[in-house]
């Protein structure tokens, strides 16, 4: 019975693992493309939102790779040496991503440090443009997500909360020039940069501790809640 539920399953994830790979693909395209205007308009700016912004969508960008390649890789025959098939690689790539992710957060909370006493000026207006500009990219990116198999496959739902959480990224960015611009509050750029790096931090972490999880041997929480609802059912 179990053998013949394995099977179903295996042939439904065939079926779809093509429109995820696509959807993956796109939103990567969208995320990177938006990632390098974000980190030059950032610099011409002068706004660290922006730039902290840009590193929560290398974030999701990142993390888009490493599920693509995940996909890649899983559907590779597992060899006689590699019983695991090429799982560990991404495993090992997450694990690297998530170190990245969090000295580029603590790289931006010591800017925002340093600003929080004399907060330079930013150019707000272009500041919002780009930010608005970053906003659509998101959404653009978490519709593709959602037309993938959003339901059941567990790397397209966590590109999906990644983008989510970087659409808070730009909406952040976007108040903090809307603050700068009325009211000339500068100092609202590093609050909503040191925000935005705690958000990349979380990612980081949860990135981190699920590779640690699996390079550990602990059971994967998708195999532990599967077995929980076929007891279940």
């Amino acid at each position: 019975m179990g053998h013949h539920h394995d099977h179903s399953h295996g042939g439904h994830q065939h079926h779809s693992s093509g429109s995820n790979k696509r959807a993956l693909l796109i939103s990567l395209f969208i995320i990177t493309a938006f990632l390098i205007v974000e980190v030059i308009g950032g610099f011409l700016t002068n706004s660290l939102a922006l730039l902290s912004d840009a590193g929560h969508m290398l974030s999701d960008s990142s993390a888009l790779f490493l599920s693509l390649i995940a996909m890649f890789f899983a559907a590779r025959k597992p060899s006689a040496k590699k019983t695991y098939g090429f799982y560990r690689f991404e495993i090992l790539a997450a694990l690297i991503n998530g170190v990245m992710l969090v000295v580029i957060s603590l790289v931006i909370i010591w800017e925002a440090y340093q600003r929080f006493f004399a907060p330079p000026e930013v150019a707000s207006l272009s500041m919002m443009g780009i930010a608005f500009v970053g906003l659509l990219a998101n959404i653009a990116a978490a519709f593709v997500l959602m037309r993938g198999d959003y339901k059941n496959n567990l790397n397209i739902r966590s590109a999906f909360l990644h983008v989510l959480g970087d659409l808070l990224g730009s909406v952040g960015a976007i108040l903090a020039g809307l603050l700068m611009w009325k009211f000339n509050w500068y100092i609202a750029d590093p609050i909503i940069s040191v925000v935005v790096a705690v958000l990349i931090m979380l990612s980081a972490w949860r990135v981190t501790r699920d590779s640690v999880d699996v390079l550990m041997e602990s059971t994967p929480a998708s195999i532990a809640a599967d077995q929980v609802s076929e007891a279940l059912s």
